[in-house]
């Protein structure tokens, strides 16, 4: 089981005010933030997901899921993720390659990463 995870992002201001709007419909919200370098997102008061600012060379291609409660919220991530300047990678809906009921939207966020949420409950 995993219990946190972190990016390297380019720009930190921008990154945190990009995932602060994108995963707000998850009820993400910022959780810590230290010395204007480090911030950690997450719900019910424990962050387990992290930002930095870059310590080296770009990291790109990582993939990052989110569970979302149901679909509707799934396209909620999308839409907010979009208007905070995140890139489509994939617009919400099925993805049967998965299974039968996998229903995702994909996003670039501003670093290029591929950022998910996923719901895995059939449609109501």
């Amino acid at each position: 089981m995993i219990d946190h995870v972190g990016l390297e992002v380019s720009d930190y201001e921008s990154s945190k005010r990009f995932f602060q709007q994108a995963l707000a419909p998850l009820e993400y919200e910022l959780l810590m933030e230290f010395e204007g370098s480090v911030c950690g997102f997450g719900r019910a008061g424990k962050p387990d997901f992290w930002i930095s600012t870059r310590s080296g060379d770009p990291q790109t291609g990582i993939h990052i899921a989110f569970v979302s409660p149901d679909r509707p919220t799934v396209k909620r991530f999308y839409e907010a993720a979009l208007a905070a300047g995140g890139k489509d990678n994939g617009p919400p809906g099925t993805r049967p390659l998965y299974h039968e009921h996998y229903y995702s939207a994909f996003v670039h966020d501003p670093d290029g990463n591929n950022i998910e949420a996923v719901c895995h409950a059939p449609a109501a």
